[in-house]
């Protein structure tokens, strides 16, 4: 699944329809299309790892999963599960949930939670944290109620940059290193942004689906970790683990 960090790209480059009215809606996905055609997409917003076309009365959300894609000005062979076509472009999603929000789109948000948005509040990580204390560290960095955007890459980078292990539980790690995880979710976030922009975001990785540790020239271990079960990449010499 893309992180918070792929869908802020893909709002960047759908810019040019913002304004725009939709001429067609079609695709296999659930939806009511007769009520998208001829209305007016008033902006692009990004929540996390969700995109959100944004009209009037009604928002799309679009969750590209693990495997989703997406087109612009242009199409792939297989059926899409949103096509929405304008006067001079259209704009294509492929193996995504597509789903309509009515009304305001702040009922539905926390804008507070996503780590890459201006009303981002670390502060609130912390004391919602509090109120976890006993779940690892790797589960609590992926819970999009905490750290919208956050996926498994950029977990696996902050835990290595903060020194900590995947495995240590939230109420056993110092104050001051659970306060460093939690700005570098939201700095690393934006590392991670202008990297991909970049085309060099692999390049940039220390720890994620590596096999030596770079500090310590020792083997880096991959074991699946928590109850999400998603792949943790860890040095056990120079990551402590809090237990």
């Amino acid at each position: 699944m893309p992180e918070g960090p792929s869908i802020v790209i893909l709002k960047e480059e759908v810019q040019q329809f913002s304004g725009q009215k939709v001429i067609s809606a079609s695709g296999t996905s659930a939806i009511d299309f007769s009520r998208i055609k001829d209305n007016t997409i008033n902006s692009f917003k990004t929540w996390g790892k969700h995109f959100l076309i944004c009209f009037d009365s009604f928002t799309i959300k679009i969750q590209l999963l693990m495997f989703g894609t997406y087109k612009i000005n242009e199409r792939k062979i297989a059926k899409p599960r949103l096509s929405l076509v304008f006067e001079d472009g259209e704009l294509n999603f492929y193996t995504c949930s597509v789903k309509i929000l009515e009304g305001d789109l702040n009922k539905y948000y926390d804008w507070s939670v996503d780590v890459m948005n201006e009303n981002w509040n670390p502060k609130k990580a912390h004391q919602t944290l509090e109120k976890m204390p006993n779940i690892m560290i790797s589960d609590a960095i992926l819970d999009q109620n905490i750290f919208a955007g956050v996926g498994n890459i950029i977990k696996n980078e902050v835990l290595y940059r903060c020194y900590v292990h995947p495995e240590s539980i939230v109420s056993k790690i110092p104050l001051n290193e659970l306060s460093q995880i939690i700005a570098e979710c939201s700095t690393y976030s934006f590392e991670f942004l202008y990297w991909k922009k970049k085309s060099e975001l692999k390049e940039h990785w220390e720890i994620y689906t590596k096999k030596i540790c770079l500090r310590c020239q020792l083997p880096i271990r991959c074991k699946k970790t928590g109850v999400r079960k998603r792949n943790s990449f860890f040095c056990t010499n120079c990551q402590k683990l809090y237990k």
